[in-house]
């Protein structure tokens, strides 16, 4: 990859890389440029110290009055270039039920190099996991309330890291807390061994200096943030032995993900001794319980076990897409613990098509809490999109019916955190405010029909500087209707809909708009919401206003509007783009003569679109990770396959080929941006993950190298160790220095 990169540079006249002393960056950084990024960049240290609030637990309290709760907060430390985490405790208690107070600890307690934690069922426990960066083994520690009660080191040669992800992690406690089950990496298959005298039989040292070892085959990995993981597989440790077993009855061809325990409808001592002699390692037939629905994730038990429901991304595996409008199904669990392949699936919530106007568009769930119900049995309680807003439903999966939770006067975005009871403890933001945390509570205890009332809670977690407060006082925001241009060209009625737009601005009318950033999300089958993002909020405060654009195909407004986009990329969404800035402008929101874009992945395959098409438009554009030519990409990404159905729609999934023909290339090249890279003008800014598997690096520098051929300013900021995300905090912080100086030095 190094070498690779190195010469894609040299062989457009730009220096290979090379460490450089301090003082020799600010070659060639006039002295405003340098006084820019001084002061910029104190101001996005304030926004960047701004805690995150990752996860939440909340049990009842040993004397039955009140709960205790647990929160997981995260900030990023830019000097160890990672994410610093903490626990913060605190002490519910409702005198009333239109009271709540919060008690919280004086002090977070930082949980140094713990991958992830998991308290135990009761409470009175918690799991620590420490993977190891190395060759070292995995730690287990269990706390008890004032100690560390047990410690257990698990060698590489048992398994190999613990996936903490929200895809594949899937770690669960027995009922009585002996057990622990979870999902970690198979161990490494054997590899030659070779010495002096070449290939040698048998095992040796790793760190013997007199042999070596080989490379083996090569095995297919999960893709992008995956590299160098292996395969999923179901463990389970003892906690008072330390003895680790490996789940068998589970074939090869399988990977592990989202493992959840049973949960059993016998008497509880009963259950822990049927989930004992399951966990203990004997075979057991694999049961596929949803054979006749392509998808399924995030299963949950009802509280009694009757039911096990899930959610699908059918029409996603169907047509190729790679995110859909949901659906939630049921299965009724047998009480004899029989299972048939053969089972019915009952539909709860369906694909919604076209979502009208202010009606429910349909679920957009990107994660579950473990426990989601309330104490009814039958109603959960989840967070999705709604539009341009994250909004917190009630289902009922008796009936299927779907309620808004969530204030429906409100713009904001609000995520469900944590359930204490039948009360809901939330996440209250929005483009200029903070994240809040809200307690709401049912007022008439019937949670069917939505009468809910919220509270303001005093917390510590959020807490930012008096400036960032004072520059968040004075923006505004609000959402933005754009009708569809030209609905002839619409298939479905879904497509002509309205889609979105958020507006962030300054409260104050000095008769002149502030330059406009145009902020386009990736996916594309994804959605920008009206959330806080510390970053978005940074830009804002140098004075732009924002216009954050969820084009046609975003998640929110009903599978018909997402499903219109594969097959019309690069047009239909380029001209959604033009038609909100247009918009915008006639509303006389935006200044035509300063306007920069900026965008990730599928966002940055728009934005070097729109300085393509519309070369006259914007005075700066910033590409992260962009999608530049499909034709290039699709014999280098982890997801081939997408560049088919994003060039192709439906019909792509049908006739991709990991060998493209002549005719493949050329659509796939004409539907890219570097078709129309000879018409570009605008200086433009690139920042690249070196590692990225999803959208190669060679994407970003072909088309750089392309606008430096042709004489268009552009700047190259590549980041070594960084994947598609670029989510490292120095790497994060880098970036959003170098896009606020370069749009201040193009559109201010």
């Amino acid at each position: 990859m190094g070498r690779k990169i190195s010469s894609l540079l040299r062989s457009a006249g730009w220096p290979r890389f090379h460490a450089v002393p301090h003082m020799e960056a600010h070659l060639g950084m006039d002295i405003a440029t340098e006084e820019d990024y001084a002061s910029q960049s104190r101001l996005l240290k304030e926004f960047t110290d701004i805690c995150n609030i990752d996860k939440a637990w909340i049990f009842k309290s040993e004397n039955g009055k009140g709960s205790k709760g647990m929160f997981s907060l995260s900030q990023p430390d830019l000097l160890a270039n990672k994410m610093r985490k903490f626990i913060l405790s605190a002490h519910i208690s409702s005198e009333t039920s239109k009271s709540t107070t919060f008690r919280w600890a004086p002090f977070p307690i930082e949980t140094e190099n713990a991958s992830i934690i998991v308290p135990s069922p009761s409470g009175s426990k918690l799991l620590a996991v420490k993977n190891s960066e190395n060759v070292s083994p995995t730690r287990f520690e269990i706390w008890g309330s004032s100690q560390l009660e047990k410690e257990f080191c698990v060698p590489q040669s048992v398994h190999g890291s613990v996936f903490t992800d929200d895809w594949f992690k899937g770690i669960s406690w027995s009922h009585n807390e002996s057990l622990i089950a979870y999902v970690a990496e198979e161990p490494a298959a054997s590899k030659p061994n070779f010495d002096s005298s070449g290939y040698k039989k048998g095992n040796s040292n790793e760190k013997d200096c007199c042999s070596w070892k080989g490379q083996g085959d090569f095995e297919e990995e999960w893709g992008e943030t995956y590299a160098g993981k292996r395969k999923p597989t179901l463990f389970v440790v003892n906690t008072k032995s330390g003895e680790v077993r490996a789940v068998r009855g589970i074939t090869s061809s399988l990977s592990l993900v989202q493992y959840m325990r049973l949960k059993n409808p016998f008497h509880q001592s009963e259950a822990d001794k049927i989930d004992l002699k399951a966990d203990a390692g004997e075979d057991s037939p694999l049961c596929n319980l949803t054979q006749s629905i392509s998808s399924a994730f995030f299963a949950r038990f009802s509280p009694d076990g009757k039911y096990l429901v899930f959610l699908s991304a059918k029409s996603g595996v169907d047509s190729g897409a790679h995110w859909d409008t949901n659906s939630l199904h049921k299965i009724n669990w047998p009480m004899d613990g029989k299972l048939s392949l053969h089972r019915s699936i009952a539909d709860v919530v369906p694909i919604i098509m076209n979502a009208e106007e202010g009606c429910f568009p349909g679920l957009y769930c990107t994660n579950v809490l473990a426990n989601p119900w309330l104490s009814d049995g039958c109603t959960m309680i989840l967070t999705s999109s709604w539009r341009s807003s994250e909004v917190i439903l009630a289902v009922n999966v008796l009936n299927g019916s779907v309620s808004r939770i969530s204030p429906m006067e409100s713009d904001a975005s609000w995520e469900i955190l944590a359930l204490d009871g039948d009360n809901v403890i939330a996440v209250f933001s929005s483009p200029v405010d903070v994240p809040q945390l809200k307690y709401g509570y049912l007022i008439d205890k019937i949670p069917s029909s939505a009468s809910w009332s919220w509270l303001d809670i005093s917390s510590p977690i959020f807490k930012c500087s008096e400036k960032v407060e004072m520059l968040l006082a004075s923006r505004q925001f609000r959402l933005i209707k754009i009708p569809v241009k030209d609905v002839s060209t619409c298939a479905t009625r879904g497509a002509t809909n309205d889609f979105e737009a958020i507006f962030v601005s300054s409260k104050l009318k000095n008769g002149v708009p502030d330059p406009l950033i145009v902020i386009l999300h990736g996916g594309p089958h994804s959605v920008s919401t009206s959330s806080f993002s510390k970053s978005e909020a940074f830009l804002s405060s140098l004075g732009f206003s924002l216009l954050i654009v969820n084009y046609r195909g975003s998640l929110g407004f009903g599978e018909e509007a997402l499903q219109s986009l594969p097959g019309k990329v690069g047009s239909q969404d380029v001209n959604d783009v033009l038609t909100a800035i247009d918009h915008t402008i006639e509303m006389g929101l935006a200044n035509p003569s300063k306007i920069a874009v900026i965008g990730i992945s599928h966002g940055g395959f728009l934005t070097t679109h729109l300085i393509g098409q519309a070369p006259d438009k914007f005075c700066a554009a910033a590409a992260r990770n962009p999608v530049c030519n499909l034709a290039l990409m699709v014999g280098t990404t982890d997801i081939p396959d997408w560049c088919y159905v994003t060039s192709y729609g439906v019909k792509g999934k049908n006739i991709f080929t990991e060998a493209p023909s002549e005719e493949h290339l050329s659509l796939l090249y004409s539907k890219s941006p570097i078709s129309h890279v000879h018409k570009v003008k605008t200086p433009t800014l690139f920042l690249l993950g070196a590692q990225d598997l999803r959208v190669p690096v060679s994407n970003g520098l072909q088309y750089a190298r392309a606008l430096r051929e042709r004489g268009v300013d552009c700047k190259v900021i590549l980041f070594p160790h960084d994947v598609h995300a670029i989510k490292r905090p120095q790497s994060d912080f880098e970036s959003f220095l170098n896009i606020g100086v370069w749009f201040q030095k193009y559109c201010k």
